[in-house]
């Protein structure tokens, strides 16, 4: 049971608020924002997703920039409520089709008809897209796409010299084509948060992957999707290792520690030839989700060291090397690592011949942060940083500094290496039969879309979800498959 609801820009400016019981003060929304505000400049980094001030719990999550809170006064389950936002979340973007700012001031009369049915005094009804397609009778008004700026890894998605359409999961699951046609799309997305922790000497420690198959689909008529994975897929610890991978996209077999399915998918066949069988709704869910602590190969090694230079002085030594093959290159690479407290210049040495390479010193929060356009498989960077200290050395430096994250991008690279092979859509209405035969072409690629969050008291990650299109051509139906895989990697670095 929650009180208010509400979402909030970045700027803090109120954009939707529901009230649902009238148990917290009408003023709520600004005191959220600035104890999260207040939170991170207090140099304690992002505020936590649950937190109570004045016996009002706050719950929130940040998606596509925008936070989504919700207020209570009672002791309420925090996965609850936040699993109730996420799926606000993804309701409203079903809809809309793009989640910003701009689309929630557009359609604020939609969007306050859906949270009117999905909650009712304070209490979930429903989070369905199919099921509130019978009570919401409001079309959306579409924002255009073309006018906002490229978001995430789907800019960079290509196959050949065909770029993926930048509006390909942009489209609401209400609205029809320009001329009132009906789409026949569906969207993919593999999403996976790695997990890596790496020793001083750059050996894994620990690595773990969380994964989930994401489904968005526009079909009409319900049909029957199958869809097929790895055949040498294994659920279950064998005690094989994977990682002697030779190739990013090889085939081979993928060891799962444990999964899960939608309701709608059936699993009659997925013990003989491992695919899935589903009639799927209507908005975005989760097909599978998937756990794996099996070795795997990851995309870097990162080694640090830090060496006194002196009562005020130390060196630290970042080196990156890229462990995939030389015919992939990592794009957008960004390397932050936290500078001890008393920490008052830093001065960068780049190695020669080193193109495409930023460094800076955040002062503010004493971080270190070091940019490269983009790494060659194979090869192998290397930064140093002179820092100079406020008061002398006492104890152990490496203690104070770390740990190293990092974010990259990394076109046409699987790094859990599950696949899906072909995806068969069966049409069964007699009806529905616009043209004399039916192609399949599909096309497969895997983007990496590492996005990490580091915190001292733990780890986390999150990003946005990208996309598979089937589009009509004329003359005949032809469903073009597209997919991209989008990985989440932590990686924490012991010093």
């Amino acid at each position: 049971m929650i009180s208010q609801f509400f979402v909030l820009s970045q700027r803090g400016d109120n954009i939707v608020f529901r009230d649902y019981r009238g148990e917290v003060p009408k003023g709520s929304a600004e005191i959220f924002f600035r104890k999260v505000k207040f939170w991170k400049e207090d140099g304690e980094g992002d505020a936590p997703p649950v937190f109570n001030v004045d016996g009002v719990n706050y719950f929130h999550v940040k998606v596509a920039g925008l936070l989504f809170v919700a207020t209570t006064r009672v002791n309420v389950s925090p996965s609850l409520v936040l699993e109730l936002l996420q799926r606000i979340a993804r309701v409203i973007k079903d809809y809309l089709g793009i989640l910003n700012e701009d689309s929630l001031r557009k359609n604020f009369v939609l969007v306050y008809e859906l949270l009117d049915e999905v909650i009712d005094f304070g209490y979930v009804q429903t989070t369905s897209t199919e099921v509130l397609k019978s009570y919401v009778f409001n079309e959306p008004i579409v924002v255009d796409a073309a006018r906002l700026p490229t978001l995430g890894p789907a800019s960079i998605f290509m196959q050949g010299t065909k770029r993926m359409p930048g509006t390909a999961v942009t489209k609401s699951v209400v609205a029809n084509e320009p001329g009132g046609r009906k789409r026949e799309e569906i969207f993919v997305d593999i999403i996976e948060k790695i997990s890596v922790t790496f020793s001083s000497s750059g050996y894994i420690l620990t690595s773990e992957i969380d994964g989930t198959i994401q489904m968005k689909s526009y079909l009409t008529g319900n049909p029957e999707i199958r869809l097929a994975l790895n055949e040498e897929l294994s659920i279950g610890r064998g005690g094989r290792s994977i990682y002697d991978y030779n190739s990013s996209t090889g085939s081979g077999t993928v060891i799962l520690d444990d999964c899960n399915f939608h309701e709608s998918v059936h699993l009659d066949s997925f013990d003989i030839d491992r695919t899935l069988t589903l009639v799927p709704p209507d908005g975005e869910f989760p097909v599978m989700n998937y756990r794996m602590t099996q070795e795997f190969k990851p995309p870097f090694r990162i080694n640090a060291l830090i060496e006194e230079a002196g009562a005020l002085r130390a060196e630290v030594i970042l080196k990156v090397r890229a462990e995939f093959p030389s015919s992939i290159t990592a794009n957008t690479i960004q390397v932050q690592m936290p500078l001890p407290p008393y920490t008052t210049r830093v001065s960068f040495e780049l190695e020669p011949g080193a193109v495409g390479n930023t460094t800076d010193f955040k002062e503010a929060n004493k971080r270190l942060e070091w940019g490269l356009k983009k790494i060659v498989g194979g090869s192998e960077h290397t930064l140093r940083a002179k820092l100079t200290f406020s008061q002398e050395l006492h104890g152990n430096i490496t203690r104070e500094a770390g740990p190293v994250s990092m974010t990259f991008t990394i076109p046409m690279y699987n790094a859990s290496r599950l696949q899906v092979k072909y995806l068969q859509i069966s049409k069964k209405s007699k009806a529905y039969n616009p043209y004399r035969w039916e192609n399949w072409a599909i096309f497969l690629a895997w983007l990496i879309d590492m996005q990490p969050s580091c915190r001292s008291d733990g780890m986390v990650a999150y990003g946005e979800p990208g996309g598979l299109g089937l589009q009509k051509q004329h003359g005949h139906i032809e469903y073009t498959l597209y997919m991209y895989y989008k990985s989440l990697l932590n990686v924490t670095l012991d010093l």
